[in-house]
C-alpha cells in the first residue's frame, strides 16, 4: 500500500521527462495514485506527454489535449474525467509562460501589455480556472472515495518572492500565482468543500519552459554556491514533496508554499568569495 494508493487526478504540464511534472507524476504512481495527463495541442506534445506516460509504466494513460488558456478546453478535460473516473483527488498545476523574448536583462521595463497580461493568465488564472472545475468531481463520492475534498498543488520559483535578473515577467506570474494559492486556500478549504491548495517554489531547472529564461545556468550555479546544502535540489525531490502535500500526511497544510531549494530562498547575504 503507497501513501496515495486509491487516489486519482490529473497532472497538467508534463513536457518531457526533464519537467518537474514528470518527476511529481513519477513519484504519484510509485505512491499508488492512478494518474491522467493533458498536453498542449500543438507540433509533437501529444507525441512527447504518451512517450513519458511509457517510460513511466503507465501503458494506456488517460491522456487528452487541453489548452488551458480556453475554458472550452478546460470545460473538455474535466467533463471527460468525470465521464471516465467519476471522482477527482488531486490536481497538479505545472503550467508556464512568458514570451521569451522579455525573459532578458534590462527588459521587464520593456514588457508590452499584452506580453504582461498573457504571463499572467497561462501561469496564475489557470489555477483558478482549474480549480473551478476540479471543486465538484473532489466533492463527488464513490466506492473508493468515501469523503469529500481533495488537494490542489502548483509550481512556482523563488522569482515570485525576490528579484531574479532576466526572469522579469515570469517572477510577476508566479508571485500572482503564489497568491492566488492562498486565496484558493481560504475559500475551498470551508468545511463543506474540504479541498487544500499549496505551492512548491523549487529551484532553477532546465525544463522545456526554464531554458527559455535568460541567465538560467548563472541562476543554477548561483544557487549551488549560495544555498546551505551546496547544490540544487533534484525533480525527485520536488516530486516527493508533491505526494506529501497530495496525500493524507499533510492533511492540516493548506494555503503554503514550500520551498524544496536546498535552502537557497533562507539566505539573506550570500558567502563571501574566497580570494
Amino acid at each position: 500500500m503507497g501513501l496515495l494508493t486509491g487516489k486519482k487526478g490529473i497532472v497538467f504540464g508534463i513536457a518531457n521527462e526533464r519537467s518537474y511534472a514528470y518527476f511529481i507524476a513519477q513519484k504519484l504512481i510509485e505512491q499508488g495514485a492512478e494518474v491522467g495527463f493533458t498536453y498542449l495541442p500543438i507540433g509533437k506534445m501529444e507525441h512527447r506527454v504518451a512517450k513519458a506516460a511509457e517510460t513511466l509504466g503507465v501503458d494506456d494513460p488517460w491522456l487528452v489535449p487541453c489548452d488551458a488558456n480556453s475554458d472550452e478546453s478546460l470545460d473538455e478535460v474535466f467533463s471527460n474525467w468525470e465521464a471516465d473516473r467519476g471522482t477527482l483527488d488531486f490536481v497538479v498545476h505545472s503550467i508556464a509562460f512568458a514570451d521569451k523574448n522579455y525573459l532578458r536583462a534590462d527588459m521587464f521595463h520593456k514588457t508590452p501589455r499584452d506580453v504582461y497580461r498573457n504571463a499572467v493568465d497561462t501561469s496564475a488564472f489557470t489555477l483558478v480556472a482549474m480549480s473551478q472545475r476540479a471543486m465538484p468531481l473532489m466533492q463527488k463520492t464513490d466506492a473508493n472515495k468515501t469523503q469529500p475534498g481533495g488537494a490542489i498543488i502548483n509550481l512556482s520559483y523563488y522569482g515570485g518572492e525576490k528579484v531574479a535578473p532576466g526572469y522579469n515577467v515570469m517572477g510577476i506570474a508566479k508571485a500572482c500565482l503564489e497568491h492566488t494559492t492562498r486565496y484558493l486556500a481560504y475559500e475551498l478549504g470551508q468545511p463543506d468543500r474540504n479541498i487544500r491548495v499549496n505551492c512548491i517554489s523549487a529551484g532553477p531547472f532546465k525544463t522545456l519552459a526554464g531554458a527559455g529564461v535568460g541567465g538560467m545556468d548563472k541562476m543554477i550555479e548561483y544557487q549551488e554556491w549560495t544555498s546551505p546544502m551546496k547544490r540544487c535540489n533534484s525533480g525527485e525531490e520536488v516530486g516527493d514533496t508533491a505526494v506529501y502535500l497530495l496525500s493524507d500526511l499533510s492533511s492540516g497544510v493548506t494555503g503554503e508554499t514550500i520551498h524544496v531549494d536546498c535552502g537557497f530562498s533562507t539566505v539573506g547575504v550570500p558567502p563571501h568569495k574566497e580570494e
